[in-house]
């Protein structure tokens, strides 16, 4: 709403957003990235956009009840039902879950993005990505489950230090009695999850949810007929993959390999 109303008053006074960047001091991607929610105003970005565009305190008001997440925006109603989860189910065939990234395995992912991403926004990503952890050690403590193709584990995201050190924070994590870390092998013949990765939650009153990313599409899954499908998904993947101790000597051996 803060950026629509930004938006409002920019075009009310027949400014560009390179323009009002201009004026304000910041740059014309800034503008935007407040104007579509993707980042909050900082600095003096509000008072000053509020005396030039003459919204006479409306942006001061707004700003001053302006809350802003580290998590991408279409990432955030999922986000927030996580944080009090009872449970969290996650199967995973491309990249490393954010949920056991390290820090420098996350800037790794962020700075190659597409389209490349301010340095603001990626420290502010990263800050909500490692916030997001806190998942991992909160009590009471959720049942957490990963099932993960070898592909993620053996792929160098930042170079090989930033990887093997990567590995081991997996490892580390997996030691916790609450997590259950599985790796499926790659030489299945059938599998389960061919339609690709998503993550389940039992919410804190047991509602089920669940997650699909496809690319920049995302989508929060709360019809009961389709959750019932891919919860009975995520069974089936958990007995093809290998036992959480036998995915652990993988994950050593792909380590010690580095």
């Amino acid at each position: 709403m803060f950026g629509a109303l930004l938006r409002f008053f920019r075009e009310r006074a027949g400014l560009s957003q390179e323009a009002l960047g201009v004026k304000i001091g910041f740059s014309k991607s800034q503008v935007a990235m407040v104007e579509r929610g993707a980042r909050p105003p900082k600095g003096g970005f509000t008072p000053q956009a509020d005396a030039v565009l003459g919204a006479d305190g409306a942006l001061l008001a707004a700003g001053e009840k302006l809350t802003s997440s580290r998590v991408a925006s279409w990432f955030e109603p999922f986000a927030e039902e996580e944080s009090t989860a009872r449970s969290r189910y996650e199967y995973e065939s491309h990249l490393v879950p954010g949920l056991l990234q390290t820090e420098m395995h996350a800037r790794a992912l962020f700075r190659g993005a597409c389209p490349p991403l301010d340095d603001d926004e990626i420290e502010e990503l990263i800050a909500g990505r490692l916030a997001r952890q806190r998942m991992l050690t909160r009590k009471p403590l959720p049942d957490i489950s990963f099932v993960l193709e070898l592909s993620p584990l053996t792929r160098p995201i930042g170079g090989r230090d930033v990887h093997r050190a990567q590995l081991h924070h997996i490892l580390e994590v997996s030691r916790l009695r609450h997590v259950h870390m599985q790796v499926m092998p790659p030489q299945r013949e059938t599998h389960g999850g061919l339609s690709g990765p998503f993550v389940l939650l039992e919410t804190d009153d047991r509602r089920r949810l669940g997650f699909l990313e496809v690319q920049t599409q995302s989508f929060l899954v709360d019809e009961q007929a389709e959750l019932g499908g891919l919860f009975a998904r995520y069974g089936i993947l958990r007995t093809q993959a290998l036992g959480p101790e036998e995915s652990r000597e993988l994950i050593e051996q792909v380590a010690e390999g580095l």
